[in-house]
């Protein structure tokens, strides 16, 4: 957390266009409907603005005020805190506990393996981590039929760091085949949800076209 030298008057993230932990930040903002300033950093060079308030020059980054967050979990959970309605987690604080631990397998088992993978590149994902990330989601096919959404009935935290990853499965050059029509039908449900359809940026809506 850091202290804003020139405090904004207006909620403002920092985001780019194909990054998968920006695109779990902007699905919780559509999901929610709540209105934000959404500064998108291309390329290789920062804004200044972006330098200053985060030490470690990473996006997303939430400003609220004199408030500046740069984790991701960190930004999703604040938001659903800070803005109620609709809760994305669950009250019971054994459920909510138990969808945090999910939080944190997804995040240590699939985004590990495609975290720093460039997505505007050509190429795909390397063989080794393609076939990781593949089969580890293929083995929770069972999950993703229990519910309409992750363990729920209800969209959650949860769902919105799994669907910016399956949106990108093209992308990571990964086909899920057979084994994975409940994922499949998940992927359907969500992706066409309006607050996903009002996530995408041009360039994230291109990876599936």
């Amino acid at each position: 957390m850091a202290v804003i030298p020139n405090r904004r008057s207006v909620m403002t993230l920092f985001s780019r266009p194909t990054c998968i932990h920006s695109h779990r930040a902007r699905l919780v903002l559509a999901e929610k409907n709540i209105k934000i300033e959404i500064e998108n950093v291309e390329g290789q060079d920062l804004p200044e603005d972006l330098m200053d308030l985060n030490p470690y020059h990473t996006v997303p980054t939430l400003v609220d005020r004199d408030l500046v967050l740069y984790d991701t979990r960190v930004i999703l959970e604040y938001l659903d805190e800070r803005f109620p309605h609709p809760p994305l987690m669950p009250v019971d604080p054994v459920t909510r506990a138990k969808f945090r631990l999910a939080l944190f397998r997804i995040e240590t088992d699939w985004y590990q393996l495609v975290d720093g993978f460039d997505v505007d590149g050509d190429r795909k994902l390397a063989a080794k981590p393609r076939k990781m990330l593949e089969e580890s989601i293929i083995s929770t096919a069972d999950v993703f039929s229990v519910k309409p959404y992750f363990l729920s009935e209800d969209l959650s935290l949860v769902d919105c760091t799994i669907a910016p990853l399956l949106w990108r499965l093209p992308v990571y050059g990964i086909d899920l085949g057979s084994l994975g029509a409940p994922i499949e039908a998940y992927m359907e449900r969500v992706f066409e949800r309006r607050s996903f359809q009002e996530s995408l940026t041009e360039l994230e809506e291109e990876m599936r076209l």
